[in-house]
């Protein structure tokens, strides 16, 4: 990871998110600027590639815009850039058979994270709730940012976001062999002024049939994130193969390399109509860890 300052090398994976965290901020401030001073004509585009989400990279990083947005792409030296015209309403799809949201059951009894103490917290590496299991894996900070598609990509703040995702051997917490008695990797995060919510994760195994991913669901507020009747939207994100391919070469991950070689977005039952819209832009290294971040629109 490239670093500004020589005396920064040594503060650790923290201080390199926290960095990574408050330059996306920058530039998403940097591109409203140019969308209220109306430089969306295509001979800014390149100007309006450089304030979004796509950036440039090494053999360790990859950048792959999508950010929820429409617009148009191009690809110099291995990067792919997005210019992003606008915002999308983010596609509903599956919870899946491992919400954790109160819909259904698991070893006999309701399945509702949502309700126990503590559910509502950034980082979601560990159990709560008496539970002590904690997840391993290759570093993963993911940045939600909300925005109204119905004001003008307006940042939505209050809101919540649920998230939940399977460990580095493809397991759900709460409801497969071995992780029963555990609920980490799903927590509640309310978005903030800047319309977005950010959780420290690992990144999520393969497991076969399905691309990685991560399930969320949207709710009005961390008062009404308690059930799944309240939900607004659920939907799924997932990343770019060049990062899948490197997070798997890793120990640690089981089968997720040979589950993760046997699919592609093309084929994934959820992505294969288009992904467009839940494709992160992710950014780091395994040795470092990764920031994968994603505008999510939704009609408010």
């Amino acid at each position: 990871m490239h670093h500004d300052h020589n005396d920064d090398h040594d503060l650790g994976l923290a201080h390199d998110l926290t960095r990574l965290q408050q330059q996306a901020l920058q530039r998403r401030t940097a591109l409203r600027w140019l969308m209220g001073a109306g430089a969306m004509s295509l001979g800014g585009a390149g100007a309006m590639a450089l304030a979004g989400c796509g950036g440039g990279g090494d053999a360790g990083t990859s950048s792959t815009s999508s950010s929820g947005s429409s617009g148009s792409s191009t690809s110099t030296g291995g990067t792919t850039t997005t210019t992003t015209a606008g915002c999308s309403v983010i596609p509903a799809e599956t919870e899946g058979p491992y919400p954790g949201d109160g819909s259904n059951s698991a070893n006999g009894s309701v399945a509702n994270v949502l309700a126990l103490s503590g559910v509502v917290r950034s980082d979601i590496r560990s159990s709560i709730a008496g539970a002590s299991g904690i997840a391993t894996g290759v570093p993963l900070q993911v940045i939600i940012e909300l925005v109204n598609t119905n004001a003008a990509c307006a940042d939505l703040s209050g809101y919540a976001i649920y998230l939940w995702h399977c460990d580095a051997l493809g397991r759900y917490s709460m409801y497969s062999s071995g992780v029963t008695g555990e609920n980490y990797l799903r927590g509640v995060q309310a978005t903030g002024t800047d319309g977005t919510a950010t959780f420290q994760t690992i990144y999520p195994g393969c497991y076969a049939g399905r691309v990685p991913h991560m399930h969320f669901e949207i709710y009005r507020s961390t008062t009404t994130a308690t059930n799944w009747n309240n939900k607004l939207r659920t939907s799924q994100l997932c990343f770019p193969s060049e990062v899948n391919t490197a997070v798997y070469a890793t120990s640690g991950y089981g089968q997720s390399a040979a589950n993760n070689n046997a699919i592609s977005l093309s084929s994934d039952g959820i992505f294969s109509d288009g992904s467009s819209t839940q494709l992160c832009t992710v950014t780091g290294s395994v040795a470092a860890g990764y920031v994968a971040t994603l505008r999510v629109g939704i009609s408010a």
